[in-house]
């Protein structure tokens, strides 16, 4: 079930959000950054954010925002995070595909993905799969911690 995030909620998914970013794989976040910083990130600042609960146990969340202001209001922007309980189940794609109706219902006619990490190849792969576009390579923009300084890329695709 995917339903709007409650700060319970996001409580229950902090320790999954906590090691995405201390792995430092895929998200440019601080990975010193306590739950209330986090939380204000994931949940405060977009317009919305939700989750996928299983039961009592919430297994995935993503958040929408805006990407800009004024003439480029139309394009939103998404985050999407996946306890690894549930990775390779298919719940990336529910999310993401949930985030481009709500994107919708809000007025954004695209979503744009600012910055994906070259080497989070499954979701490269997944957003493709969903219609998304590279229209942009940001050259050794994320410094991997096992691979080194390596490209993230934009990606976007029109929703209306």
């Amino acid at each position: 079930m995917i339903k709007e995030m409650t700060k319970q909620d996001f409580h229950a998914f902090w320790p999954v959000f906590k090691d995405v970013i201390f792995q430092q794989e895929t998200y440019a976040f601080d990975p010193q950054m306590d739950e209330k910083r986090a939380y204000q990130i994931w949940c405060e600042e977009p317009i919305k954010a939700f989750v996928y609960v299983d039961g009592e146990e919430v297994l995935g969340s993503y958040y929408i925002k805006a990407n800009a202001m004024g003439p480029s209001d139309h394009i939103c922007n998404c985050g999407y995070m996946v306890s690894p309980k549930a990775r390779g189940k298919g719940l990336a794609r529910k999310l993401c595909e949930h985030s481009q109706v709500q994107a919708l219902a809000l007025g954004f006619k695209a979503m744009q993905f600012n910055s994906v990490v070259s080497s989070n190849e499954i979701a490269v792969s997944l957003w493709k799969k969903l219609g998304y576009e590279i229209i942009g390579t940001i050259p050794h923009a994320y410094r991997h911690p096992h691979l080194g300084f390596v490209d993230s890329y934009i990606m976007y695709k029109w929703l209306a």
